[in-house]
C-alpha cells in the first residue's frame, strides 16, 4: 500500500508545484515521472532493507536463487527510478519498469496465497499493479510523443537577445537629439540648492 500512497502523493505534490509556477513541473507527465521515481526508489530500498525476507519469500519456488533475483530486481528498480528523472533515459526506464511489473506479477500471485491482510490479497494487489503498469506505460507513451511532437520544455535561463532587434533599438537618430532622462530622481525643472 505504501508504494501506491507514495506514487499518488509525490505526483500530486509535483502537479501542485507546477500549478504554483515551477516551470519544469507544469506537464503532468513530468509530475508522474517524479512520482514513479519516488515510488520505485521506495520499493528498490525494500529489496535490501526492511522487507528483504518477505520479498525473497515471494519468489515462486520454480525460480532459482531467490535472494539474487531480489537483489538484481532491486538494483534495476533503483537504476530505472533514476533513469525516469533524466529525459534521455525516461523512455528506456519506463519500458524496463513496465516489463518488470509484468514479469514479476507471478511473484505477486504467489505472495497473495496464504494468510495475508486484505490489501495483499490477489484482487487489491492486482489492482495496484495495474495502476503502476498504467503509470509506466503512460510515461512511455506520453514522453515519446511529447519529445517528438512538441517543442522542448521551457528553459529557466533568459532567451538570448536578438541582435537584429538590438541594433534597431540601439540606433539613435541624431536629428532627434538626446533621449529624455526618465529616472525618478531627476525633474524637468532644475532647481539649485540654496
Amino acid at each position: 500500500m505504501e508504494p501506491l500512497v507514495t506514487l499518488v502523493a509525490v505526483t500530486g505534490l509535483l502537479l501542485l508545484a507546477g500549478a504554483l509556477g515551477a516551470i519544469r513541473l507544469r506537464r503532468p507527465t513530468t509530475a508522474l515521472r517524479g512520482g514513479l521515481a519516488a515510488m520505485f526508489t521506495l520499493t528498490a530500498g525494500a529489496h535490501f532493507v526492511g522487507m528483504r525476507d518477505e520479498l525473497v519469500a515471494m519468489v515462486p519456488p520454480a525460480l532459482p536463487a531467490p535472494g539474487l533475483l531480489v537483489t538484481l530486481t532491486g538494483i534495476a528498480e533503483f537504476a530505472c527510478a533514476l533513469g525516469l528523472l533524466w529525459s534521455r533515459t525516461t523512455r528506456l526506464s519506463a519500458a524496463v519498469l513496465s516489463a518488470m511489473l509484468v514479469a514479476m506479477f507471478p511473484a505477486n500471485v504467489h505472495a497473495a496465497t496464504g494468510d495475508v491482510p486484505w490489501y495483499d490479497e490477489l484482487g487489491p494487489r492486482t489492482a495496484m499493479q495495474t495502476v503502476f503498469l498504467a503509470a509506466t506505460i503512460t510515461v512511455l507513451a506520453r514522453h515519446s510523443r511529447t519529445a517528438t511532437e512538441t517543442p522542448a520544455e521551457p528553459s529557466l535561463s533568459p532567451r538570448p537577445r536578438d541582435h537584429r532587434r538590438a541594433k534597431a533599438e540601439d540606433h539613435v537618430d541624431p536629428q532627434a537629439g538626446p533621449a529624455p532622462d526618465h529616472t525618478p530622481w531627476t525633474s524637468s525643472s532644475s532647481s539649485s540648492p540654496q
